[in-house]
């Protein structure tokens, strides 16, 4: 067999076996990257440009560049060098320095790189692993990246959170709320943790992380504990129009005590898969179909017809399934008290469970492997991380009336006095 002829050369900005298409986007990024701070150090020398030294001389001029370093990137490493600003007119005590916001000191990896270490581990990476791994996604000599980091962030970010959790939110007004409790069984423990996660919407639209915190299953203790320390420690005094959740009475039962004006609105996702588990499969997919036609009619009257269609239907035959949604039908049509732009986030807790769906794949893929300590600390990385990219509430302008006591039906203002005390 002929030995190949063809030798492979190392690309401008990678390594031989690169791929062509990454080398000229690091390159593009090395260049963009650099162009930018360059123009940073532009934009500072002449906000300055006016100061002198005592010989009448520039004070703030170029010096050079600092030594190349590398920075780790969602596409490779880069090497950038950044330029240095020298004050000539002070001393140490008055000297004006340069801080570039774009290439700040001493970074050494992305934000997206941070992001990427929690992730792989939720998603079934050991801490062992991560040197092999992270030198497939980012090439060889990720130095930095280690397991030894990954253990120094879950640090970090354990001392993040009991930050976070002593936050002052006396200015904020939390219109709508989620609820939900996440289960997965740390190391070498014998009952499953259960993290409450509560998430609420602001007067603008906008969804923020409320709470996540360590509990016992989702008891009432633990849920009273985390709604009386936002209340009483993080200064959340006005209660929440609507609050939405599962079947876990826990929540509800302490809701009710610290939270006594605020509606409750039951999760259709759960209450739909309650249901059909009581329904043999050969019925289950017209069953489904049948819920779908209460939750998505255009007011309470049909909803309240599709109902009652569904209990003479099924109830008979499958009494426990009919009771199953029988028995929360005021808190499962709550929905139609607010703006109709509103149903399609009110009627489910999909904005906490799409956020921890990776959380339940990396229990079920390690066994288990995560102390409380660190799977909490995990799981807040993890969720201020996806936060940025929840989406807002449709309809923001319709917060401002219900803040200011508007009632709505069936999803529009009820304006004459029939209409609000029906409301």
């Amino acid at each position: 067999m002929e030995e190949p002829t063809v030798v492979g050369l190392a690309r401008p900005g990678g390594t031989v076996g690169d791929d062509p298409l990454l080398c000229v986007l690091r390159d593009g990024a090395r260049q963009m990257l650099m162009q930018a701070i360059e123009a940073e150090v532009a934009g500072f020398l002449a906000a300055h440009a006016d100061r002198v030294d005592e010989h009448g001389r520039q004070r703030l001029v170029r010096n050079g560049h600092a030594p190349k370093r590398t920075i780790w990137t969602g596409i490779g490493p880069i090497e950038v060098q950044r330029p240095r600003v020298r004050d000539r007119g002070a001393g140490d005590a008055s000297r004006i320095r340069f801080t570039s916001a774009v290439l700040p000191a001493y970074l050494r990896r992305t934000k997206n790189i941070e992001e990427l270490l929690p992730w792989l581990y939720l998603k079934g990476i050991s801490a062992g692993q991560f040197e092999e791994t992270l030198t497939v996604l980012l090439g060889p000599n990720a130095a930095g990246l280690s397991a030894t980091t990954v253990r120094r962030l879950v640090s970090a970010w354990q001392d993040e959170h009991r930050r976070w959790q002593g936050r002052d939110l006396s200015a904020k007004r939390y219109v709508y709320v989620w609820a939900d409790g996440v289960y997965f069984t740390p190391r070498l423990e014998h009952d499953r943790q259960c993290v409450l996660v509560l998430i609420g919407a602001d007067a603008s639209g906008r969804k923020e992380l409320l709470a996540i915190d360590d509990g016992f299953r989702e008891s009432e203790q633990s849920w009273h504990e985390v709604l009386i320390r936002l209340r009483d420690e993080n200064g959340l005094e006005v209660d929440p129009e609507l609050a939405t959740g599962d079947g876990a009475l826990g929540f509800w039962k302490a809701a009710r005590k610290v939270w006594p004006t605020t509606g409750q609105q039951r999760c259709w996702v759960h209450k739909t898969a309650n249901v059909l588990n009581y329904l043999p499969k050969s019925v289950q997919r017209k069953a489904k179909a049948d819920l779908h036609e209460i939750y998505e009619a255009e007011h309470r009257a049909g909803a309240e017809q599709a109902f009652d269609r569904f209990l003479a239907k099924y109830q008979v035959k499958y009494d426990r399934a009919a009771h199953c949604l029988a028995k929360d039908r005021a808190a499962l049509l709550a929905f139609y008290g607010v703006p109709a732009e509103h149903w399609k986030h009110v009627r489910s807790t999909n904005p906490v469970e799409s956020t921890f769906a990776t959380v339940r794949l990396r229990t079920s893929k390690t066994k288990g492997c995560l102390s409380r300590e660190t799977a909490l600390a995990m799981v807040f990385r993890l969720t201020k991380s996806a936060e940025r990219h929840w989406r807002r509430l449709n309809g923001p302008d319709r917060l401002a009336e219900i803040i200011r006591g508007v009632r709505f039906r069936d999803g529009e203002p009820a304006h004459d006095t029939e209409d609000q005390a029906a409301a």
